[in-house]
């Protein structure tokens, strides 16, 4: 489900590529990370199947983390075209985020 980014030059090919994105940041280390992104993953399968989902692991890519301003992890950017839509981190469900992706979702493939 969800495609590993390693470097900027990847994220950036994929962020000119891809209309519509979500980005899942976390660590090794978070466990709350482990147990939504799952669970965030299966709510894009079934919601929004034309939304791809990347994950970056600040351990393995810290200067993709950098260039995007993740500070805390668990962090889910949301890009549409290109710009960020909006960003949860820390305390998020995964209702609230599904609720918050469908409007922008709907206008753009619809």
């Amino acid at each position: 489900m969800f495609e590993t980014v390693t470097s900027c030059e990847e994220y950036a090919k994929l962020l000119a590529d891809e209309s519509a994105l979500l980005v899942y940041y976390s660590t090794e280390e978070c466990q709350v990370c482990h147990v939504l992104k799952p669970k965030v993953g299966e709510m894009l399968a079934e919601n929004f199947p034309k939304m791809k989902a990347l994950y970056v692991n600040l351990n393995q890519a810290p200067e993709v983390a950098a260039q995007n301003r993740i500070f805390t992890v668990p962090t889910v950017v949301v890009l549409f075209d290109g710009h960020e839509y909006f960003r949860k981190s820390r305390s998020f469900g995964v209702e609230e985020l599904r609720n918050d992706i469908s409007r922008p979702y709907q206008l753009m493939f619809s």
